[in-house]
């Protein structure tokens, strides 16, 4: 199928750049809300957004420009059509774990995963799917995570540890690495009773790499595992961590609504505000039931300096 859509991110030098090479080739500029400029020539529309900036390239020839003039005279590099041979193991076959709500206050903690081959990898690329941090709207994470969800040949696992459940598991494991590494290894586990021939798995680092082959084992998984840091730079990983978010962001959107507090992000003053909120309402008891009763937040809500804490870890 051609390509006939592209988006890249810019500098503000290649943006001018990329002005200069369009008005030497004749395209016809023109205003257009929130860009920098926008050009046309035949069929083929150049936007180029101030936010990033970024360049969004629309019509039939958008290949032929990508190839021809935006990788070699712009980006100095060639990757359409080479994303195969530049990383090739993001195409082979393995499962992408991460995970999400892990630094909030309020909420589950939710890991998710995602197998991966080379023709689901193409297809999540095309449906756009990137590292969820880098995606502000909650819409924009549903649709996304509609979409990796109906991709053919996709297999998903989706563990999520409300908060009543996390407090009793965080102080049975009494860290919270190790109660990560056990969520890793259940999704791991759910995903290769899918997806039995799959050889490897990828996880976006969050501790020693002992410790989640440790508790792999202790599941008795028996899988090659890598562990990295920007995990999320692979697709697989990336898909998985859209699909937590949306799991994190609708508990965080109904719980609020049931309960009548809204329930922010993170572990910041207005957290504690909303906490506060909470516990006038439905009584001291109601906390263990939406938040993480470990982090420093819940003796600032207490009031009690003496209670002892950890911001996350």
């Amino acid at each position: 199928m051609a390509l006939t859509s592209h988006t890249a991110p810019l500098t503000a030098a290649q943006a001018e750049r990329l002005r200069e090479l369009l008005e030497e080739r004749g395209y016809e500029f023109e205003k257009k809300e929130y860009t920098l400029y926008a050009a046309k020539k035949g069929k083929l529309n150049v936007s180029v957004y101030a936010k990033g900036p970024k360049v969004l390239i629309q019509g039939k020839e958008t290949e032929d420009f990508i190839r021809f003039l935006l990788e070699p005279e712009i980006l100095g590099e060639a990757k359409l059509g080479y994303e195969e041979e530049l990383d090739p193991e993001m195409f082979a076959p393995h499962f992408g774990i991460d995970e999400s709500g892990k630094g909030d206050y309020f909420g589950p903690l939710v890991i998710a995963g995602v197998y991966t081959d080379a023709p689901v990898a193409r297809a999540l690329k095309a449906a756009g799917v990137m590292d969820s941090k880098r995606i502000a709207s909650a819409k924009r994470i549903r649709d996304l995570a509609e979409k990796i969800r109906n991709v053919p040949g996709i297999a998903v696992s989706v563990v999520a540890i409300g908060p009543e459940r996390y407090n009793e598991m965080f102080a049975s494991f009494g860290n919270l690495n190790r109660l990560l590494a056990w969520g890793h290894a259940k999704v791991i586990g759910n995903l290769a009773e899918q997806r039995p021939a799959c050889p490897r798995a990828l996880s976006d680092q969050f501790a020693r790499p002992e410790v989640l082959a440790r508790a792999l084992k202790q599941q008795k998984i028996e899988i090659q595992l890598d562990q990295r840091t920007k995990g999320e730079s692979d697709i697989a990983v990336a898909a998985a961590s859209i699909l937590a978010r949306e799991r994190f962001v609708d508990w965080m959107d109904k719980t609020s609504t049931a309960g009548g507090v809204l329930l922010p992000l993170g572990a910041s003053a207005a957290v504690i505000e909303a906490a506060r909120q909470v516990v006038a309402k439905h009584g001291t008891q109601a906390l263990s039931k939406v938040a993480k009763l470990h982090f420093k937040t819940t003796a600032a809500v207490s009031g009690d300096s003496n209670v002892s804490g950890t911001d996350s870890a």
